[in-house]
């Protein structure tokens, strides 16, 4: 296997709605809650109740996606010739070959109105990866395909696309 280069840039970003992490912890929540009524309160759930031992499997299997999602992280990398995004931990990441980038260029954009919301999000005639803010850098690709790349840095993004272009 071929050694990386390292990254010119690099950017770790956390999706941090707590509206989210309020309804994904819902769910959990109640399995806990349930799990707790039925094996410490002695009050069984269902007809016919789960066993405790596959009550436990679904409490703990659920609370671990649940940490499991909240702990994502959008990153982006520049390396000589590529361009790395992807939300680490939920979703393969994207290769971008620079050689492919024709303009990048540093936009502001409401995540909602625009794209509908936060993770990796189509709309507007381009695939955006959003983790948080409203500031990002818009590649046009060969072929006329947009990408946008949320960022809490977006000069120094752009300008690192842009210095390894030429």
């Amino acid at each position: 296997m071929g050694r990386r280069e390292p990254a010119i840039f690099s950017e770790r970003q956390a999706l941090r709605q707590w509206h989210a992490r309020l309804v994904l912890a819902f769910p959990p929540a109640a399995l806990v809650f349930i799990a707790l009524r039925q094996i410490v309160w002695h009050k069984p759930w269902g007809s016919p109740p789960l066993s405790n031992g596959g009550l436990v499997f679904l409490t703990v299997l659920l609370v671990a996606v649940y940490f499991r999602l909240i702990t994502v992280k959008l990153v982006t990398e520049v390396r000589p010739g590529e361009i790395d995004v992807g939300l680490r931990g939920l979703w393969k990441r994207r290769r971008i070959p620079l050689a492919e980038v024709r303009c990048a260029e540093v936009v502001t954009y409401d995540p909602v109105a625009d794209f509908g919301g936060y993770g990796i999000r189509s709309g507007r005639g381009a695939t955006a990866y959003i983790a948080s803010g409203n500031q990002a850098v818009r590649l046009e690709l060969a072929g006329g395909r947009k990408i946008l790349i949320g960022s809490q840095d977006p000069v120094r993004l752009a300008g690192s696309i842009r210095e390894r272009q030429a």
